[in-house]
């Protein structure tokens, strides 16, 4: 029986909510995309077909990716820190993260094209 989380994470995305979360997925174990929610219809800023919401797990927490435009940006007030085995996973993760449009920052952060800010930490 599958255990429903009681808090979820929700992010919020200008309109790219998908695209993170495939990334997310691919990137890190333990991490899928559920479902897609798309619009029925035409809406003032969008049309219908348009992805509105995304369920995602990332390193088995469950998230939502909304796609609310461009009224808020994600800071680094929120981030994910991912604990690793060793520098290997470490350099994976950075790479994958850097290399996919992201940029490095200071104190050994990184953050996603996305700018979700996240720490990579080898746990001990």
């Amino acid at each position: 029986m599958t255990k429903i989380a009681k808090n979820t994470i929700c992010l919020w995305f200008e309109r790219d909510a998908e695209a993170a979360a495939r990334f997310y997925a691919k990137t890190f174990p333990d991490s899928f995309v559920g479902a897609v929610h798309r619009a029925p219809g035409d809406f003032p800023s969008g049309r219908q077909g348009d992805v509105l919401t995304v369920e995602f797990t990332v390193l088995g927490i469950p998230c939502l990716g909304l796609n609310g435009g461009p009224a808020f940006k994600q800071s680094e007030a929120f981030s994910f820190q991912v604990a690793t085995e060793d520098q290997a996973e470490t350099d994976r993760y950075w790479n994958a993260i850097v290399g996919n449009g992201g940029q490095e920052s200071d104190c050994g952060w990184c953050k996603d094209k996305w700018v979700s800010p996240g720490k990579l930490r080898q746990s001990r």
